[in-house]
Formats: C-alpha cells, structure tokens, sequence
C-alpha cells in the first residue's frame, strides 16, 4: 500500500509539471512583447471626461452664437432690404430727374423764343418812334389831311392813316404780349430747372442712403461670418479630440478583451491536457517497481494554437415674348451682380458701393430681358410692380416677374423682382456680391407678381 501511493505521488509529479507547463506558455504568449501585439494606450476617465466637457463647452457656444447669428443675420437681411429700397428710391427719383431735366430744355427753349420776339417787338416800336420823329410830328394824321389836294384825296389820305394807326396799336400791343409771354416762360424754365435740381438732390440722398443700409449689410455679414467660423472650428477641433479619445479607449478594450480571451482559452486547452493526461496515467497499468520510469522522463507537449485578434392674374401674355426675355436673362447667369447696373443693352457700371463694377441688379435684368423681346418695363421693381397687370400666386405663369416686399400689403416696401420660371423656379440677380442665377421660388415675403407682356 505505501508503495503504491509512493508511485502514484512519484507518477502524478510529471502530470502536475505538465499542466503547469501548459499554463506558463499559453500565458506567455498573451504578454510576450515578442509575440503579442503592443498595448495600445488606453485614455483615463478623466481625459475622457475632460474631452466632454471640452465637447459640451464648444457645442453650447456654438448653439449660443447660432441664436446670436439668426437675430444678427435677421438685422443683415432687414439692412439689405432697406438698402434695396432706397436703391430702388434712388432710380425713380433718376429717372424723374431725367424727365424733368427735358422739360427744363424745353421751357427754355421756349423762354429764348419768347424773348425773341419781344426783341422783334420792341425794334417795330422803336421804328415807329424813328419815323414820327422825322416827320416832326408825333401826330402826323392832321398834316396829312390838310395838305390834301381836293376831297378825294382827304378821304383817301384819311382811309390809309386810319390802317396806319390801326397797325401802330396791333405793335405796342404784340410788345404787351412779348413781354408777357418772355416772363411766364422764363418763370417756366426756371421753375423746370428748380425741379430738376432738387430731384437731383433727392436722388443723390437716395443713393447715399442706400450706400448707408448696404455698407452696414456687408459689414454685419462679415463680421458674423467670422464669428461663426472660428466657433465651427473651435467645435470641430473639440469634437476631433474627443473622437481620438473616445477610439484609442475602445481599441484598448478591445485589445484587453481579446487577450482575456486568449488566456481563457489557453487555460481551458491546459485543464484539459491536465485531465487527459490524469485519465491517461490512471488507466495506465501500474509500473513494476524493480522498473521505475527513468527519472526526468516527460510526455511531450502540443504547443497551444495562438488566437487571432480582430478589427472592428392677367392675360394669358405673349409665350414667344416671354421665352426670348428668359433666354436672354439666362446667357448672363454667372455674372456678378452690381448695384444699379444693367442698362437696355446689357450689363453696365453699378452705382455707389458697386461702381467700377459691371453687371445687372434685380431690376436692371428684368428690363434688360424683356427689352430684347421688344417689350418696354419701367427701370426699377416698384414701378414695374405698378406699370404691369397683376399675377397671383395661384396664377403664376412661366415669364412672369416675382416681387418680393418687407410689408405684403405694401408695395411701397418692394425691394426685390426675379424671372418666374415655373416649377417654383426663379432666375435672379440676388444681392451684391453674388451672381446671376437660377434657383427655388422663396415664398416668404412675396407680394405678388405681374406679367410684362399680358
């Protein structure tokens, strides 16, 4: 019996030796440098933490600036409209200016008629006024009838004075007329040019008003461009961050999973090796114990299989009218808009803020398109809003033109006018700084519209 056990403790040696053997491999290629991956580096609570208040932090600001930026851009779209308006104010007040600059010229010219036969007038009286002087006498009808030779003669002599005093009365009162006619129409053409000038004045205020709405439109867009930029940057460099953190931590636990998971396998291979071999030993018949197993002799081992990570209203209009004007418009898309440009022959020299640049504005294309297809609109969008029968929404035809207004009840806040193209469709010069182009019908702010060729 004790010889029996002797052999059993000296057999299950090897055994336990096994196993352990077994263990230590298995192991050892979980944290071997030499044959596992490198550790990936795996961020701290508070790293990660920090990223998300970093995150959270520039995601709030950027939704502060954002409701910042609407009210903002809301002021930008308000200052735009206004400046559209006295643009628009501008161009009627040049356009009246223009009219009554030749209504000046013609009172004029009718001032310098005027005073032309008044000097016609005035040279008759002063030859009168020669001949009566000649003759010695400022009443030569008396001399004249009492050197009459007989009765016929008398009457003849008094027939012909009669005319003759007849026709000098006909010149002082035609110098009566002169000289009234020369002060009206001098009053005239100075009244004319008064009016002129001061829708001269009014325009030049116009346009200085307009410069005004537009030079604070731009720079309020500028300013709030780089505003929104740099918090954009500031969430995306914050998010990018966080990412990275948020990727290294699952790749390190992903990598400390799959290496618990090799180590759970080469340990259940190495229990089972430990239990095949005691199942092997015990049915094994007994060693004699003259022929004890030669000390140090041991089973060979199967080296365990390696795991493998893996990675994770009006008429119908004129149809060949409107597709010349829309033709037209569109050989200019892409060009730049310019502010009071756009003359009946095409792009022109911009006003104010715009001079030295050439291009169309809103109006400025409208006209421009229907004028090549002989159809002649007024040059800004709030007379061509009252010039053209009017269109309703429901209504809306190819080739209408599209008025948008701060008020919809009152035109006198037009400030905007496009090519409708149908389909919600419109063709435009939007604003400064942008480009002829085609793009979707904006409901908001629509007046109405209005049909050029009905």
């Amino acid at each position: 019996m004790g010889t029996t056990a002797s052999t059993q403790r000296r057999t299950g040696r090897p055994v336990r030796r096994l196993a352990g053997v077994a263990v230590v491999a298995a192991l050892s290629l979980v944290a071997s440098p030499g044959i596992a991956a490198a550790v990936p580096t795996n961020p701290s609570d508070a790293q990660i933490d920090a990223a998300q208040e970093q995150t959270q932090t520039a995601a709030q600001q950027v939704e502060a600036i954002t409701a910042a930026l609407a009210g903002a851009q809301a002021s930008v779209d308000s200052a735009r409209e206004q400046s559209a308006i006295a643009l628009d104010e501008f161009q009627g007040k040049q356009a009246e200016h223009e009219a009554a600059e030749v209504a000046a010229d013609a009172a004029t010219a009718a001032a310098d008629a005027a005073a032309r036969d008044l000097e016609v007038a005035r040279a008759d009286v002063a030859a009168f006024a020669r001949q009566s002087y000649q003759q010695g006498s400022t009443s030569p009808t008396l001399e004249a009838l009492t050197t009459a030779d007989g009765p016929a003669q008398m009457l003849e002599r008094a027939a012909l004075l009669e005319a003759a005093g007849a026709h000098q009365g006909d010149v002082v009162v035609r110098v009566t007329a002169a000289e009234e006619q020369a002060r009206a129409a001098e009053g005239q053409a100075q009244a004319a040019l008064a009016a002129a000038a001061a829708l001269e004045r009014e325009a030049a205020d116009a346009l200085a008003l307009a410069e005004q709405y537009e030079a604070s439109a731009r720079a309020q867009a500028a300013a709030l461009a780089v505003q929104q930029d740099a918090v954009e940057q500031q969430l995306a460099q914050a998010r990018q961050s966080l990412q990275g953190l948020q990727a290294a931590r699952a790749e390190a636990e992903r990598f400390a999973a799959e290496q618990a998971a090799a180590a759970r396998a080469a340990a259940a291979r190495a229990e089972s090796e430990r239990a095949a071999a005691a199942q092997r030993a015990a049915a094994a018949p007994a060693p004699r114990a003259t022929a004890p197993a030669p000390r140090g002799t041991t089973q060979p081992v199967q080296a365990p299989v390696r795991s493998v990570p893996v990675g994770p209203a009006a008429g119908a209009g004129d149809s060949s009218a409107v597709e010349t004007a829309i033709a037209a418009a569109r050989r200019h898309i892409g060009v730049i808009y310019s502010w009071g440009g756009g003359s009946l022959t095409g792009p022109s020299m911009g006003w104010g803020i715009d001079a030295g640049i050439v291009g169309f504005d809103c109006s400025g294309l409208t006209r421009y398109a229907y004028a090549q297809a002989g159809v002649a609109i007024p040059r800004n969008s709030r007379a061509q809003y009252a010039a053209l029968p009017k269109v309703s929404r429901s209504d809306l035809q190819r080739g209408d033109l599209v008025f948008w207004a701060t008020n919809t009840s009152s035109p006198a806040t037009i400030h905007h006018v496009a090519i409708y193209l149908g389909d919600d469709r419109i063709l435009e010069a939007p604003q400064s700084g942008s480009r002829i182009r085609e793009t979707s019908m904006r409901w908001g702010g629509f007046i109405g519209g209005a049909r050029p060729t009905a």
